[in-house]
C-alpha cells in the first residue's frame, strides 16, 4: 500500500482524464463526500487504477485517491518547509543549507504521515523522505546534467 500511495502521489497527474461527477462512480463519490463534507471547488481526474479528487479544504488545495471501488487511500497536499514538524524543519536547515527547495509535499494514510522533499543545488537533486518521526532519508539522487 506504501508503494502504491508513494507512486500516486509523485505521478498523480500520469495518464489520467479529467471527469466530472457523472462519470465517477457512486462508491467513490460517497466516500468522498463522507470524508471531506466541507469540500468545495472539487474536480475529479480517473486513471486506469484510481481516482484523484483535487478540491479545496480550509483554504488549502488538497489531492485524496480512492480506489476504483470507493476504497480510500491517502491523501496528499503541498505545504511549506515551515509546516514541516520542527524535529524535520531543523534537521533540513542543518543538512541541507545552501540548496534550494523545489518541491515539498505530505501523504496521509491509515499508515500515517510522510513527507517527501526535493532540494538541490547547481549539480545535484535530491528527493528527501520523511515518515513516522524520523529522520530524512535520501529517497532518490541524480545530477544534473
Amino acid at each position: 500500500m506504501k508503494k502504491m500511495i508513494l507512486a500516486l502521489a509523485m505521478v498523480f497527474t500520469l495518464s489520467s482524464a479529467f471527469a466530472n461527477e457523472e462519470t465517477v462512480k457512486k462508491e467513490v463519490l460517497n466516500a468522498f463526500r463522507s470524508n471531506f463534507t466541507n469540500a468545495t471547488e472539487i474536480s475529479w481526474t480517473i486513471s486506469d487504477t484510481y481516482y484523484k479528487a483535487a478540491f479545496t479544504l480550509n483554504d488549502q488545495k488538497v489531492f485524496a485517491f480512492y480506489s476504483l471501488e470507493g476504497q480510500f487511500l491517502g491523501l496528499t497536499r503541498y505545504i511549506s518547509s515551515l509546516q514541516l514538524p520542527v524535529k524535520l524543519h531543523n534537521s533540513l536547515m542543518k543538512n541541507q543549507a545552501g540548496k534550494w527547495i523545489t518541491d515539498l509535499f505530505e501523504v496521509a494514510n491509515d499508515e500515517g504521515t510522510t513527507y517527501y522533499i526535493t532540494v538541490e543545488n547547481a549539480n545535484t537533486k535530491l528527493v528527501l523522505k520523511a515518515s513516522g518521526g524520523s529522520d530524512w532519508s535520501v529517497y532518490k539522487k541524480s545530477e544534473k546534467a
